[in-house]
């Protein structure tokens, strides 16, 4: 018998709510990804290493990359189970896994991956995860339960890539970590298309690598190229004197 407060795999109720649906009453892929971070940090706080855990050390939890592959998106009124689960951890890195479930008939809509760093909030500099209460996340590490999509690769976007659009962060864009908020620029990217092409188009994966932070005022620019049939790669970069990239993003469309 486990003497683990928790079992190693959280489930989650949401409902998709119809103000969080699109013009075809399916859930904004920005809503969904807040919800399965919903999840993460529900499921971290209870087994003792969330963030409100993590901030009386001076620490936090920063999502590097994140992967979502759906089969079916769910549509207004669904009710949602989200698994879950830690897969790996590492000094520096930890996998979390997750299955976005129908909570009524248990069917999969799709799957997510995930990879958080550690960081120091006073030196926003990695710090060791193991260190943390002696290593308790490595009591619930999870690496037998299957998650049959593929791990978030290396985005990878030619230097060449069109100049597609710009925008100024906001203060809607702004997190409690003082920073863009991790799904708001899910968002940005996939408004680079407009209505009609999602009339025809269904998003089925998107991957998303998170290299810097911006803030407040900076001036986000969007380059984008297309990488195969119906699949597009974009990055985000900061100008500036360094012109810095923050973000690159890769999404998946398939015909309806």
């Amino acid at each position: 018998m486990s003497d683990l407060k928790f079992p190693k795999v959280g489930a989650y109720r949401f409902l998709v709510e119809p103000f969080h649906c699109d013009f075809s009453d399916h859930i904004f892929w920005g809503h969904l990804g807040n919800a399965m971070l919903n999840a993460a940090d529900y499921h971290s706080s209870e087994r003792g290493y969330g963030v409100s855990e993590l901030n009386k050390i001076h620490k936090t939890w920063v999502l590097s990359r994140f992967a979502i592959e759906l089969q079916e998106t769910p549509v207004s009124y669904d009710h949602l189970i989200i698994e879950t689960w830690v897969e790996a951890a590492m000094k520096f890195f930890t996998s979390r896994n997750f299955a976005v479930k129908n909570a009524d008939t248990g069917h999969v809509y799709g799957y997510g991956r995930s990879v958080w760093a550690m960081i120091d909030t006073d030196t926003r500099q990695p710090t060791d995860l193991l260190s943390v209460h002696d290593g308790l996340i490595m009591q619930y590490v999870e690496a037998s339960k299957p998650c049959p999509i593929a791990n978030p690769g290396r985005v990878v976007v030619s230097a060449d890539a069109p100049f597609d659009s710009s925008f100024v962060a906001r203060y809607s864009d702004i997190d409690i970590n003082g920073h863009v908020n991790s799904v708001k620029y899910i968002e940005h990217v996939l408004d680079l298309f407009d209505v009609e092409y999602y009339r025809t188009h269904r998003l089925q994966r998107l991957e998303i690598a998170y290299v810097a932070e911006s803030h407040e005022g900076d001036e986000l620019a969007f380059y984008k190229q297309q990488t195969g049939e119906d699949a597009y790669a974009v990055k985000l970069v900061r100008r500036g004197e360094k012109n810095e990239t923050v973000v690159r993003c890769s999404v998946k469309f398939v015909k309806d």
